[in-house]
Formats: C-alpha cells, sequence, structure tokens
C-alpha cells in the first residue's frame, strides 16, 4: 500500500482510505464467487496511492462520482460509479465490479483508462470530467 507524496505519474490511481477499505472488502466477500473480477480490483488498489478521504482531489474518480468519459470513437457518455447493489445500466449506474468500473476507479482528468471486454477485447475511455459525489465527497 502506497500513500500520497504530491505528483502522480499519468498511469497512477489515487483512492481515499474509505474507498480502499469498502472497496477491499467488497472484493473478498465476491472472492469465491466472481474471482476473476474480484482480483482484478484488488490488483488495482494494490497498486493505487491511497490519501485521506477530504484530501482527494476533486479530478479523482470515486465511488459515486459521475464520470464525464470519451470513447475511441469519439462518443461521449456519462457514467456514475456506484456498488453492484446500486448498479443500474439503463441510468448509466457502472458497477465498480464491472471491468470498466474497475478500471475507472481512482483515475483522473484526462488519463486513459483500459480494460478487456468479453472475448478478449481490448477497450479504453480517456476520463473528460469528474462531479464529484455530495456528502463530503463520500459514497
Amino acid at each position: 500500500m502506497q500513500h500520497a507524496t504530491g505528483l502522480r505519474p499519468s498511469a497512477q490511481i489515487l483512492i481515499s482510505d474509505t474507498d480502499h477499505d469498502r472497496l477491499t472488502g467488497l472484493a473478498s466477500t465476491v472472492l469465491d464467487r466472481a474471482p476473476e473480477t474480484a482480483e482484478e480490483l484488488l490488483a488495482e488498489l494494490d497498486r493505487a496511492v491511497i490519501t485521506e478521504a477530504e484530501a482527494m482531489p476533486a479530478d479523482v474518480v470515486r465511488m459515486g462520482s459521475t464520470v464525464t468519459v470519451r470513447g475511441e470513437s469519439g462518443d461521449i457518455k456519462h457514467i456514475t460509479l456506484v456498488y453492484p447493489g446500486d448498479a443500474d445500466i439503463a441510468e448509466n449506474r457502472i458497477s465498480v465490479l464491472t471491468p470498466m468500473g474497475t478500471a475507472l476507479v481512482g483515475a483522473s482528468i484526462g488519463q486513459v483508462v483500459r480494460w478487456s471486454g468479453r472475448g478478449g477485447r481490448k477497450l479504453s475511455v480517456t476520463v473528460e470530467a469528474v462531479d464529484t459525489p455530495v456528502c463530503g465527497g463520500e459514497y
């Protein structure tokens, strides 16, 4: 586990201590049912720089953030990163346990996030904007 110490490289992700704890617990609970998904999330959490929730920059995707992303073809989408029980594809509420959700957590504006889709297809989006959740920045 790393702690924030200033500038972060473009591929670095930043996660609040609160999100880190909650997401680690979530990944642990689904490890038996969805090992690949849980292991991917745990790998992302392991490489993250962890900071206090109050110190999280506004441009970083966290749980509850509404994120504007630009796809490879230039299409713009607005999605909200949520826990599995709150996911609703029709409302663009994407679970953190999806490949895209796992890739987005901790990313910042301007960062390109990549993941593997069905059949191993490589997908990516660029984070264009992040709207931080209300209630003190924690979801």
